[in-house]
């Protein structure tokens, strides 16, 4: 006994000691040093922020009924960026797409060089009409007030396209020779589905357009809101989860609730949702991982062990993650029941009862394989599944390429206190319609969020800093200098 005891304290000290060893030899400091700031841009600070507050004045909103349209608001904005942004429109060759996206092509001079793609896009979700009240400033006003500029599309995402068109702007006044050729796309139905950017991706297609890599909105810079590090982190998207709605339905007689059978349409159909709810997807640490190799020796010791030993501690930290619906999301292709339907009167029995269950699905899951899981976890022939509104998960884009590391850099170079880490965006954005153009496909924003202001996308008081709308154009101006020179 006393033998077993100690092997037994043996072996335990030596597992606590390859812990706390690898907690601090494990993570490394992988960020881009920088050597030398990146020069910012003279800006006209306050007709930048006039024409800003221009864009977001104009209510270029999608709905999910197309025919709310609201075809002038995007006339309005197309004649915008015509007279705001004079050399563009005179020194670029614009495309139109599905009448209202619009594509601008800077021509490179090294025809060797694969063009780079920036894209953004110009409509905004509605104002829900019960919010108004606890807007603090109009939603399409574009006040400016305390060094805020408030409206819907101050975030979400007219910082992207105004912030792009101000960069190249002012490349072309300053006389710019690119090397390589600079794309803009920017989408008018986003947030409706993105046809536009559909559109946009078959017209590059067609014309055999494949590029170096491509930009589009997704992350942001943190604050707060990542575990760990004081400082704060950008992350910048290298895939996006993919969606599907599945939609289940049982089919019976129907009649009069006074001679139900032992199991209505209704009741078989909720054993089923039950069953589904009940079998949740495995968990899967990939992302997780990636983002915590870039930033992980800048956390605290009690969150590199358990993340420096996942060969131990794996089952702890998933635990913690699916404690809270936000991370859960980022390790697993979650499920959610959306919409259910039986009959319209409490004493008929429904000849068809049906659900809608919506699944975001984490890169490695796909569309057949949620499929093939439902019919497993159902395991009832009566119950029909059939997929509606599908897209498969992107690819994931490698860390290594010119892209990435362009991008890391100029937020470095911008700013050498941001930490740099990929991840996985868990929406949809236009640039999933991409992936048959690049392999180099990322999702960033130079936006600052917090706890408090990440509630302002899609919600009630969107708004952004005169400081952080600047240093965007700065991001873009860099990003676009840097990749024209090739």
């Amino acid at each position: 006994m006393k033998k077993f005891l100690l092997s037994t304290l043996v072996l335990l000290f030596v597992i606590a000691a390859v812990v706390v060893y690898r907690a601090n030899t494990v993570f490394i400091d992988q960020q881009y040093r920088v050597t030398q700031a990146l020069e910012p841009v003279i800006l006209d600070k306050s007709a930048v922020i006039a024409r800003f507050s221009q864009a977001i004045q104009i209510p270029t909103i999608s709905y999910d009924d197309r025919s709310n349209f609201d075809h002038q608001a995007f006339s309005t904005f197309h004649d915008y960026l015509a007279t705001s942004f004079p050399l563009v429109n005179q020194k670029t060759e614009q495309t139109r797409i599905a009448d209202y996206s619009i594509i601008y092509h800077l021509k490179g001079q090294n025809e060797q060089l694969k063009p780079a793609l920036f894209m953004g896009h110009m409509d905004v979700v509605p104002i829900e009409a019960a919010s108004l009240a606890d807007w603090q400033q109009p939603p399409f006003s574009g006040k400016l007030e305390n060094g805020i500029v408030w409206g819907r599309g101050t975030i979400d995402d007219k910082v992207s396209v105004v912030a792009l068109m101000e960069a190249l702007e002012l490349l072309i006044a300053q006389g710019i020779q690119p090397q390589r050729s600079i794309y803009f796309a920017f989408g008018h139905d986003e947030e409706a589905g993105g046809e536009g950017a559909k559109a946009i991706a078959q017209y590059f297609a067609e014309e055999n357009i494949r590029f170096e890599f491509v930009l589009d909105e997704g992350g942001v810079i943190t604050d707060g809101i990542i575990p760990g590090p004081q400082q704060p982190v950008a992350l910048v998207g290298i895939a996006e989860k993919g969606y599907v709605n599945f939609h289940l339905s049982v089919k019976g007689e129907g009649g009069h609730s006074s001679q139900p059978p032992d199991h209505t349409t209704a009741g078989i159909l909720a054993q089923a949702i039950v069953e589904v709810e009940n079998h949740p997807f495995d968990t899967k640490l990939d992302f997780f991982e990636l983002m915590f190799e870039r930033i992980g020796f800048a956390t605290p010791l009690s969150t590199r062990l358990p993340l420096a030993n996942l060969w131990l501690l794996s089952p702890v930290v998933e635990q913690v993650l699916l404690a809270k619906a936000s991370s859960a999301a980022g390790i697993r292709t979650t499920t959610a029941v959306t919409m259910l339907q039986g009959s319209n009167k409490s004493n008929v029995l429904p000849k068809v009862a049906s659900a809608v269950v919506n699944f975001r699905i984490l890169p490695g899951d796909t569309i057949a394989s949620i499929r093939q899981h439902l019919v497993e976890v159902i395991d009832n022939p009566l119950v029909e599944i059939e997929a509606e509104l599908a897209n498969e998960a992107s690819a994931v884009s490698t860390t290594d390429s010119l892209g990435f590391k362009l991008i890391e850099s100029t937020i470095r170079r911008l700013n050498p206190d941001v930490l740099v880490s990929p991840y996985l965006v868990l929406g949809a954005t236009d640039s999933r319609h991409f992936q048959g153009l690049s392999d180099n496909i990322y999702r960033f924003m130079m936006v600052s969020l917090n706890p408090t202001t990440l509630k302002q996308f899609h919600g009630v008081n969107e708004q952004i800093s005169v400081e952080d709308y600047l240093q965007a154009i700065q991001f873009y101006y860099a990003m676009v200098n840097q990749a024209a020179q090739g």
